[in-house]
């Protein structure tokens, strides 16, 4: 496919009439903010008000997405075990990512509608934006989803499959509005991507479980998954328990070792009344008080919902969560529980998840040795 060549050098002139939303991006449909939209202005030769111009190097795409994209490229591979297979996988998938985010301006999946984030530097800021301690060089994690953040791709260097990250030379801008953090030196950068990626995970935990709560986790081997596992164990105290539901045998294996969790059922989160099962069975009958879906897979809903106790909370984080599922479901089995539709914002959520991968070694230990 042809590919945008690169854009002039920095500095950029600056047009006036930024919007801090990035209406002003927008190409399709006219009048749209950037995340809904189906197309998005990736043309940086020059800036508009507002803006900062980042050199991607580093797309962290999020989990559904990838899976969606890897199944995609996949097509007629032979054995996942064969290299030559495992290469012309990872090719179409670079193939799929630079077809997308030229027919869209931005990584928005048409399939699940997600994005992730990605990992740069710092190459202009233009007038108008909020006072902010960063500085032109400064490496920075976006924290807004790639599938609102205009972007231009000239070619994908690697794709590493274990973690969800593609290596890109490219370009990107943040509007006024979006957030981002700076890159910590502390911690490897590839790390402190993925952390970053579901870094509001673990606040919306902080804000909902209480001591004493019973808390399910579905998809708790993954990203987000550890994250709200290892946060509910520090909230709920040991009169508490903390339920994780993970089929994957090695991300299993990781909460067993980690020794945060109560239980680890190894139960597909699509067995909605196998969930409830399980989870009645390893807490004595309890239903859980607040339940957490962090799986990368649809149809899930109904098995957060179903483990959930009357007016207990059911909070979806993953990016396959379908709104008329999860609500009429809960209608129709008669739940009357608080179904949160998950915002990876939450304000701090970067020290915070950042903090926890300091605090915990464990912890850290396993997301260098997956992401790193």
């Amino acid at each position: 496919m042809r590919i945008a060549r690169p854009s002039p050098p920095t500095p950029r002139p600056i047009a006036a009439g930024g919007d801090p939303y990035g209406t002003h991006r927008v190409v399709e449909p006219a009048g749209s903010l950037p995340q809904p939209a189906w197309r998005v202005d990736n043309d940086f030769a020059r800036l508009f008000e507002g803006e900062m111009l980042v050199a991607a190097d580093t797309l962290n795409v999020d989990a559904a997405s990838f899976a969606q994209i890897e199944g995609e490229a996949r097509g007629s591979t032979r054995s996942a075990d064969d290299i030559d297979d495992a290469a012309r996988i990872e090719r179409e998938i670079a193939h799929i990512v630079l077809r997308t985010v030229a027919e869209r301006g931005k990584q928005h999946n048409p399939v699940t509608g997600s994005g992730g984030m990605l990992l740069g530097r710092v190459l202009q800021r233009a007038p108008g934006r909020p006072d902010e301690a960063v500085a032109v060089g400064d490496r920075v994690a976006t924290l807004v989803s790639l599938s609102l953040t205009p972007l231009r791709l000239d070619r994908v260097v690697a794709v590493r499959r274990a973690s969800a990250q593609l290596d890109v030379e490219g370009e990107a801008v943040l509007f006024a509005s979006g957030t981002y953090a700076r890159v910590p030196e502390d911690i490897p950068q590839r790390v402190a991507l993925a952390a970053l990626d579901v870094a509001g995970a673990a606040p919306q935990v902080a804000r909902l479980v209480r001591s004493g709560h019973v808390v399910v986790v579905l998809g708790g081997g993954g990203k987000s998954g550890l994250l709200c596992v290892a946060e509910a164990r520090r909230r709920t105290g040991p009169s508490g328990r903390v339920i994780a539901v993970e089929p994957h045998a090695r991300a299993a294996d990781d909460l067993r070792a980690l020794g945060w969790c109560d239980s680890v059922l190894p139960v597909d989160a699509r067995d909605a009344v196998g969930v409830r099962r399980a989870v009645l069975g390893a807490t004595g009958g309890r239903e859980a008080d607040a339940s957490f879906s962090c799986v990368s897979v649809p149809d899930a809903e109904m098995a957060a919902v179903l483990c959930t106790r009357p007016r207990g909370t059911v909070y979806f984080f993953a990016m396959t969560t379908s709104f008329s599922k999860a609500a009429l479901g809960a209608e129709g089995v008669g739940k009357d529980v608080d179904l949160f539709i998950g915002n990876g914002y939450a304000d701090g959520h970067a020290d915070h998840t950042l903090a926890m991968l300091r605090d915990m070694p464990s912890l850290r230990a396993v997301f260098e040795r997956r992401y790193g």
